[in-house]
């Protein structure tokens, strides 16, 4: 539109000076007529009066004219200075509009992290559940396993005491005389198999108690493992313990896939949150087991220190982590398993309990060959306020694709 006005512009000046000079000739062409007919027949006033009336009319038309130019210039700035604001609003709603939608992508990744904070939220809230049923449950089981060991134990004693007396009958059964008795005797001694019964019932007894020490062990296991009766402080925590109790709980999900070969190096006590920990070793060895494939594998566990830190490393020789998902596995909610079998938080939730430790995890991978999770903890818990001791790394180059996730020192 402002290019139409100052094509308008142009347009009307060229017209007014084209009438302002065809005016000019018109009163130059009668001025000479005026002055040649003067000559001719001599001095006409009012041809001259006329000729005056005439340039007046044209200095007003021209006047006129002028006029009406300067108030289309007038005209044409104001449609200019329209348009350069509506450029500017134009721009502005355009900025506007690309805020309004990038606050619209910001709003929906925050609700993106959102929910999924809510969801990682409810699962530790499940696993904290679960942990305080399970200690419940293994601390009602716990009275009754007192009671049978107790009364175990006493009828251990009796059974020694019938044995004892039993074994003086047989030695009285020579002195018996009379010959049905002592047929009578060896008939029902012989259909009793009293002889199989001593041996059998020593070995059951035997057989009962290892039993009833295995339960026991499982128990404890199960409440070490949990830790609900303790107040979530930070306290000394042996690491070996925590690893054999977790093996125990998950037996059943190793025994028939992989052989476990303990490597335990010479570690101190560790402070930490001992039930968190332990949800990382149950966390890392499921995952070992399940990345066994139809041939029993194995999966070793080694322990090693530093003045400064212990390492803890889980080693299986199963299937292996793509290289591509490396950099993923410790997000939330990302899983390779089938729906169903994995939710995509154990990994992140060990990641969170490490990082909240103050030290590092790390993975090894190669398809085909196997993983290995490092996990570096300070000995010492360091509070926020305090600086991080210095870190040795020992160990061999990595040869093999490696990931390293570092949780020390991060905001």
């Amino acid at each position: 539109m402002p290019e139409n006005s100052s094509d308008m512009q142009t347009l009307d000046a060229s017209t007014f000076k084209a009438e302002i000079a065809r005016l000019n000739k018109i009163i130059q062409a009668l001025m000479n007529r005026a002055e040649r007919s003067s000559a001719a027949q001599g001095s006409d006033f009012n041809l001259f009066q006329t000729a005056i009336v005439l340039e007046e009319q044209v200095r007003r038309r021209t006047q006129d004219l002028e006029a009406a130019m300067r108030e289309n210039e007038k005209i044409n700035r104001a449609l200019q200075q329209a348009k350069a604001r509506m450029e500017l609003e134009i721009q502005e709603r355009m900025l506007a509009e690309e805020k309004v939608l990038h606050r619209n992508s910001e709003l929906t990744q925050l609700n993106i992290q959102l929910s999924q904070a809510q969801e990682q939220l409810m699962q530790s809230e499940k696993l904290a559940s679960l942990g305080q049923l399970a200690a419940g449950v293994a601390h009602e089981i716990n009275n009754p396993i007192g009671f049978i060991f107790s009364n175990f134990g006493t009828l251990n004693n009796y059974l020694d005491d019938l044995f004892e007396i039993l074994s003086s009958y047989e030695a009285a059964e020579k002195s018996i005389t009379d010959a049905v008795v002592s047929n009578n005797l060896k008939t029902l001694r012989d259909r009793l198999e009293i002889d199989f019964l001593k041996n059998d019932i020593s070995q059951l007894m035997t057989e009962s108690k290892e039993g009833l020490i295995r339960v026991r062990k499982i128990v404890q296991d199960l409440k070490n493992f949990s830790r609900v009766d303790s107040n979530q402080e930070w306290q000394w925590a042996d690491l070996h313990q925590g690893i054999d109790s977790t093996l125990n709980i998950i037996n059943s999900e190793v025994k028939y896939k992989a052989d476990i070969i303990k490597d335990y190096g010479d570690i101190p006590n560790v402070e930490c949150l001992p039930s968190q920990i332990n949800q990382v070793f149950m966390n890392l060895l499921v995952n070992a087991a399940h990345a066994i494939g139809e041939t029993r594998g194995t999966i070793t566990v080694r322990t090693s220190c530093d003045l400064q830190n212990v390492w803890i490393e889980i080693i299986d020789n199963g299937s292996g982590i793509p290289k591509a998902n490396l950099s993923r596995i410790f997000d939330p909610f990302f899983t390779t398993k089938p729906v169903g079998k994995g939710t995509g938080l154990g990994l992140s939730l060990s990641y969170g309990i490490i990082k909240k430790h103050h030290g590092n995890i790390e993975v090894e991978s190669e398809v085909g060959q196997g993983t290995t999770f490092r996990i570096s903890l300070p000995i010492k818990h360091r509070n926020e306020d305090e600086p991080e001791a210095p870190k040795t790394i020992s160990g061999d180059p990595v040869t093999a694709t490696t990931q390293q996730i570092t949780s020390a020192n991060e905001s």
